[in-house]
């Protein structure tokens, strides 16, 4: 068995899947691929945590690369810490995955992700490693004191929460009542001490990590209990995290879920208006909402359209020289604060906005975008078929006639699974559903129903 990355790293259940074994593999090919003499590697609460980052540290200790062992960390603050100090760093996580699963994001030095080109020479040279090509320790490997070591670093989530806080030029967020949910994960010290020390009154929940509770009804996937707690606690504003915080969802006063669209379509108003937004464009991917597309044109402002991925994103915002880009999952990147999506800074832009225009959230929200309805299936099939979106186009082109440019039609194949996603954005719900299940008979037809 071997490792194969997707939009986000490689992720599996642990020890069944994303097996030490793997990882140690996998740390020998990072030591290689990526270089350098010293590797950052952080992790988020889960219990296989330690055990994976053991593998992964002794993989590349075993290649001569030493180790610092950042601790329990959100994703973008490993990221940072990557940029700070110009090393490459790995993020033991699974994020928004429940418990039992894990995984492993890795960072070039600098904090950005792998590009395609460099992910593929890194599973090359893990098969190889895996095969024995090369692989099993000889006359050539590090020995003595020619080992990479192995050390600890407590400084880096200070130093993440410092960058928090600054990014607010001095700003603050007093008399803002906040409920926070960190989903039991890695941003249970981190997003609590930030809004703290910046001001605001903050209800937290979800800040008891156990190893198995991360995403457990709480955070980002389930933001049900966060919409109760904010109406309860009459708060303005609700944050919900991920297991490793590299996105949010927010909550307004009534109880009303903000997702990352219309997060997104916010921030780009206020850079805007503060003259931010470079070149007045903002980077979103193929799921955003037709409604934010429409509510961007309304005000002048460029989108550019990348694949599902929040690296995507960066890559695309890195080509342009622009300043903002995010995903509807609520993945959002602020180039000029950050190398990757970060939710625990994207709720403090949020609530700088909020406290500076003094309106409710609900408001500002509703005059943002007008969502329009959507409906996603994942249609599991009998046979994967790259080439399924040509042989459905006349299926597609009728179902978009049909819409007459006033919604939106998205099929595509998964990259690692058989699973064809069919997305349909339509003025009313009901012609989305109905729309969504005429193409969903298309693709099973085409492709087969796949058993059980």
């Amino acid at each position: 068995m071997t490792l194969k990355f997707g939009t986000d790293g490689v992720r599996g259940v642990a020890n069944l899947e994303l097996t030490p074994e793997l990882v140690v593999a996998l740390g020998r090919a990072a030591a290689e691929v990526l270089g350098g003499s010293t590797f950052l590697v952080g992790r988020d609460t889960r219990v296989s945590g330690p055990l994976l980052q053991a593998a992964l540290s002794a993989g590349l200790a075993s290649e001569g690369v030493s180790v610092v062992d950042l601790g329990v960390l959100p994703t973008p603050g490993v990221a940072f810490a990557s940029a700070a100090r110009g090393l490459p760093a790995a993020v033991i996580s699974a994020s928004h995955n429940p418990f039992p699963d894990n995984g492993i994001k890795l960072f070039a030095a600098g904090g950005r992700k792998l590009p395609d080109d460099v992910e593929e020479v890194l599973e090359s040279r893990l098969t190889q490693v895996l095969g024995g090509v090369g692989g099993a320790p000889g006359s050539s490997a590090p020995t003595a004191e020619s080992v990479g070591r192995l050390d600890r670093d407590g400084s880096a989530l200070d130093e993440y929460v410092t960058h928090l806080v600054g990014s607010l030029e001095g700003r603050r967020l007093d008399h803002l009542r906040v409920v926070l949910d960190c989903a039991n994960g890695a941003a249970f010290e981190a997003a609590p001490r930030a809004l703290a020390e910046l001001g605001a009154e903050v209800e937290v929940m979800g800040h008891q990590p156990d190893g198995t509770n991360i995403n457990d009804g709480c955070g980002s996937t389930f933001p049900m209990a966060l919409q109760r707690a904010v109406v309860a606690a009459g708060a303005d504003v609700g944050l919900a995290l991920d297991g490793d915080a590299d996105r949010v969802l927010a909550v307004d006063g009534q109880g009303g879920l903000v997702d990352g669209d219309q997060l997104l379509a916010l921030c780009a108003q206020d850079l805007r208006s503060r003259g931010r937004l470079r070149e007045d464009t903002v980077v979103v991917t193929v799921m955003t909402n037709l409604g934010f597309r429409h509510a961007m044109s309304a005000r002048g402002i460029a989108v550019q359209e990348t694949a599902v991925g929040d690296r995507y994103v960066l890559e695309a915002l890195e080509r342009g020289g622009w300043s903002l880009g995010g995903e509807q999952s609520g993945h959002l990147i602020f180039r000029e604060l950050a190398t990757t999506g970060d939710g625990t800074l994207t709720g403090l832009m949020l609530l700088d906005f909020v406290s500076r225009q003094g309106r409710p959230l609900a408001e500002l929200a509703a005059e943002a975008m007008t969502r329009l309805p959507q409906v996603l299936r994942n249609v599991r099939v009998a046979l994967r078929d790259p080439d399924v979106v040509a042989r459905l186009r006349p299926a597609i082109e009728a179902a978009e006639a049909e819409l007459d440019g006033r919604g939106r039609v998205l099929v595509r194949p998964s990259g690692t699974e058989p699973l064809v996603r069919v997305m349909v954005e339509a003025p009313t719900g009901q012609q989305a559903e109905e729309t969504v299940a005429r193409l969903v008979a298309e693709v099973e037809r085409a492709c087969g129903v796949a058993p059980g």
